[in-house]
């Protein structure tokens, strides 16, 4: 929320950092509509703290946050919504992967050869649990991965500020680690206290790709945009 008091700022941290503890706090419930509510709070806030964006890069970071949010309401439905949810967080991973585009197209394979050999190391191992989801999961991995790949990209590039260098990067690293836990407690074996390792780095992913995007108030409409498509 870039024209906001630093005071809105605040209480937009506060409101998702009390929905969050809230979310952890109903982990195993019951009330699926208190879960519902605070699992949603922190990417709301997350949404209205980078609202409005001027740069295509913030554009494209805000369609990823947002699937996201739709992502988290839908795998909290239920079962029977686990694939639309996949599917809205693997289109979240193609609006981040567009936003690193927009910064640098460098190809640099160097710096794909590890999430290459991630995305199959990955899907290798889970294959013999997925069962019919061997598809749209192994999809997801390389999207995933994709992400990774063009986040590591930007490290070094004249084009990108520092800052959005390493939060991007670490944002994407740390999506890699909370979804492979994720996959691990869902189709491998059950991980004592899993689901709270898998929310707090999801949430540091999402703060750290959405701080990568973050316009300085006073920034003239596209004046901090990266190389055009």
């Amino acid at each position: 929320m870039h024209g906001a008091s630093n005071g809105a700022v605040k209480a937009l941290a506060a409101v998702g950092a009390v929905g969050a503890l809230g979310f952890l706090l109903t982990l195993g419930e019951p009330q699926r509509g208190l879960r519902l509510v605070t699992k949603a709070l922190p990417m709301l806030c997350l949404l209205a703290w980078m609202w409005p964006t001027r740069t295509r890069y913030a554009r494209w970071i805000l369609a990823g946050l947002g699937l996201s949010l739709l992502g988290d309401v839908l795998l909290e439905l239920g079962p029977g919504f686990f694939l639309p949810g996949l599917g809205a967080f693997l289109l979240a991973h193609l609006g981040y992967t567009v936003a690193y585009l927009q910064a640098t197209r460098a190809p640099s394979p160097g710096r794909a050869l590890p999430f290459l050999v991630l995305a199959v190391g990955a899907s290798v191992l889970l294959h013999p649990w997925l069962g019919e989801m061997t598809v749209p999961v192994t999809l997801y991995v390389a999207v995933i991965c994709t992400m990774a790949w063009r986040a590591a990209a930007l490290m070094n590039s004249a084009e990108v500020p520092r800052q959005r260098q390493w939060t991007a990067f670490a944002g994407a690293l740390l999506f890699a680690a909370s979804d492979g836990l994720l996959a691990i407690k869902l189709f491998v074996r059950p991980l004592p206290g899993g689901s709270y390792a898998v929310m707090l780095l999801y949430w540091a992913a999402q703060l750290s790709i959405a701080w990568s995007a973050r316009e300085p108030r006073e920034a003239p409409l596209e004046a901090h945009a990266p190389t055009a498509a």
